[in-house]
């Protein structure tokens, strides 16, 4: 997972679910996209795992405005919110789960 230019924060207007009081995976997916199946099982592990962290995933289709502004161009990409909603890490493709791990080092 790679850093990011600190952005605009995402609270939940934009992400349509609330974010977690600590740290949010956000996850931007598509309806025929089978390595956003394993994803969303590994964010909602990590989630699971760690106290205060969301996981909220985003129909990317279904938010093109919001999958535009943020420059998000495969599915899935994987972002890595703080508790402000900045976004600290960002990955295209399937996450290993020590990687989201790790990256949450960055937001908690």
């Amino acid at each position: 997972m790679r850093t990011d230019e600190p952005g605009p924060a995402l609270g939940a207007a934009e992400l349509g679910a609330r974010p977690g009081e600590r740290a949010t995976l956000v996850q931007f997916s598509s309806a025929f996209c089978r390595p956003c199946v394993a994803t969303r099982r590994i964010l909602a592990e990590v989630a699971g795992m760690v106290q205060g962290v969301a996981h909220v995933e985003i129909d990317a289709e279904q938010r093109l405005d919001l999958t535009r502004a943020l420059g998000v161009e495969q599915t899935p990409t994987v972002l890595v919110l703080d508790s402000a909603g900045r976004i600290v890490r960002r990955a295209v493709g399937m996450p290993r789960k020590a990687d989201v791990i790790a990256a949450l080092g960055a937001a908690v």
